[in-house]
């Protein structure tokens, strides 16, 4: 009788969870599941973000707002797009201006108002950033059909709602 190999290496949140409480093991298996993924994917890019272009994806995510917006926006919008403290965004904002890739303008409404855009380097840098990071996610689901894609898709769709719907309704205490 041949003994079963023991792994070694520390086991993630979601291989953790496995001997979790009984009612809703299945739940929280999905939730950490999600969470490892997104986890994995979000450090690869990263990390190709860093090897590659020497940016965080902060600046990257920073530069993808300003893109949609081509007037540009205040310091407290960029903050609430990104769901960060202003103060990380002014620190992004200044690293990125002394770059050259983002340049302020006073608000012509309010003088206390500043106004942050893409420069036209900007503009041009984060165009060739957009184009490998598209590649990048494509080559991460690779090894997914367009049959699991749209699964996928939808699945996420559905648990989407379910998040939404509960958000709506607390959890009496």
């Amino acid at each position: 009788m041949s003994a079963e190999p023991v792994e070694t290496h520390s086991l993630d949140s979601e291989s953790r969870a496995r001997g979790g409480h009984a009612d809703h093991k299945a739940e929280l298996r999905l939730w950490l599941r999600m969470l490892t993924c997104t986890t994995m994917i979000e450090g690869e890019i990263r990390r190709r973000m860093r090897d590659r272009f020497d940016i965080t994806l902060p600046r990257f995510d920073l530069m993808a707002q300003l893109e949609r917006m081509p007037d540009g926006m205040t310091l407290g919008e960029l903050s609430r797009r990104m769901m960060v403290s202003n103060g990380n965004v002014t620190g992004l904002v200044d690293r990125l201006v002394t770059e050259g890739l983002l340049q302020r303008r006073q608000s012509d409404a309010d003088r206390r108002a500043h106004y942050v855009s893409l420069t036209e380097a900007g503009h041009q840098t984060f165009a060739v950033m957009a184009a490998e990071h598209e590649d990048w996610v494509a080559d991460l689901f690779a090894d997914l059909g367009p049959v699991e894609v749209d699964s996928l898709m939808r699945l996420l769709g559905a648990a989407k709602r379910s998040v939404q719907r509960s958000s709506r309704n607390p959890v009496p205490s």
